[in-house]
């Protein structure tokens, strides 16, 4: 078969869990596909382990909106290239991105992250009292996972929690598949609005938080940490708390391996990245696109054209992880790829490590016999849009 797949095809999940099936045949037979986009545009799509690994190490291959094809949105709309937006350093290429990302890397190291956990820890217990006080059933996205990683964020950012209705609607418009796109863009815009009015209160009171650290660098204007605040926050809370949500359903949904991490807690570390292997709740909307033409998988590459990689597809793949659709936290799971490849891996990693792990630490710890309330077929899913979500988690104690 050489004829290009449609875009929908390797995106229509039905099962709570895995990916589409049609990515086992993809690996096997054709893991670089042509595919076609829904603008009719003609590009590829990569499923295996380390075809995924390649495209997102070849400097041949951009992530620049200056140059890149980006497809489609979440409605189906062709995004035209365009000059790049100062800040956003998510699609730049060196040497842009890496002046703006050697900005922040020293706020997200692994010493840096975990000298936050204490306040983490502080984050789950009061949001573990909230359930309490709701009493079961409780939904664990709207009283647990969703106000412990945007609170966690956000005072790291410099966002004020308690004005979040301001931004907060904008982050959720943005990965919902079914969202209005002038919705969407006012949300966004509004949320624009508030960040440089944050940033404006920085500047005359400066705190210990990343935007007044923005502020005080003289080579960064007003519009560059604005958008990098909304780079921050776009990025790190859906992704992490659908992660949180989702890891808790797949654990409830798989008691022999919650046992397992019950009787020897010391898992918990094999249990968040082999959860982030199985789960990989970022889905699609990896795009890169040729630069020159070249040959990759012996297929030729054009210069112009798009390659999508799928990052639930690479962690599926048995020729790195056997028995890839096995939920095992006594798996071997380095060199997973939840968080991406290359220059782009994402930069929130180990805050992300750090909710997850202190999140799912307090729940268990707090509800030893916590469970579903509700029959897991009928848990409600996102499939759809840029991240794998639950929308509502009703669990009981």
């Amino acid at each position: 078969m050489t004829d290009p797949i449609s875009f929908e095809v390797p995106w229509a999940r039905t099962d709570k869990f895995d990916p589409p099936a049609i990515f086992d045949e993809l690996r096997e037979q054709r893991p670089l596909a042509r595919m076609r986009y829904p603008d009719g545009h003609v590009g590829w799509i990569v499923s295996s382990y380390e075809l995924v690994r390649e495209v997102l190490s070849d400097p041949r291959f951009s992530h620049s909106c200056e140059v890149g094809h980006f497809p489609v949105t979440h409605q189906g709309q062709v995004i035209p290239t365009h000059p790049l937006i100062p800040g956003m350093f998510i699609h730049m290429d060196p040497p842009e991105h890496t002046r703006y990302r050697r900005l922040l890397t020293g706020e997200f190291t692994v010493r840096r992250t975990n000298r936050l956990t204490p306040h983490v820890e502080a984050v789950a217990a009061e949001q573990i009292e909230v359930m309490r006080a709701h009493g079961a059933p409780a939904d664990l996205v709207k009283t647990f996972a969703q106000p412990l990683v945007l609170r966690v964020l956000a005072e790291l950012v410099g966002l004020p929690y308690e004005e979040r209705d301001r931004y907060l609607n904008a982050v959720i418009l943005l990965h919902d598949a079914e969202a209005d796109p002038a919705e969407a863009a006012a949300a966004y815009a509004e949320a624009g609005a508030f960040f440089d009015e944050v940033v404006e209160r920085r500047r005359r009171q400066p705190r210990e938080d990343l935007i007044s650290t923005l502020v005080a660098d003289p080579e960064l204007t007003g519009e560059e940490v604005r958008n990098i605040i909304t780079l921050l926050l776009f990025a790190g809370y859906e992704t992490t708390e659908s992660a949180l949500a989702v890891g808790v359903f797949a654990l409830l949904h798989h008691p022999e391996q919650l046992a397992l991490l019950r009787a020897e807690p010391q898992r918990l570390d094999a249990t968040i990245e082999e959860l982030l292997r199985y789960l990989t709740v970022n889905q699609y909307h990896t795009y890169r696109t040729a630069l020159e033409d070249l040959k990759l998988h012996g297929e030729l590459i054009r210069k112009g054209d798009t390659v999508t990689v799928s990052l639930p597809a690479a962690n599926r793949d048995p020729a790195k992880f056997p028995c890839p659709a096995k939920l095992d936290i006594d798996r071997e799971t380095s060199g997973h790829v939840a968080f991406g490849f290359g220059i782009h891996q994402c930069l929130g990693q180990n805050l992300a490590r750090v909710e997850l792990r202190t999140g799912l630490s307090a729940l268990l710890t707090a509800f030893p016999e916590l469970s579903l309330a509700i029959p897991a077929d009928e848990v409600p899913l996102r499939l759809q849009g840029s991240v794998f979500a639950v929308q509502h988690l009703p669990v009981r104690w």
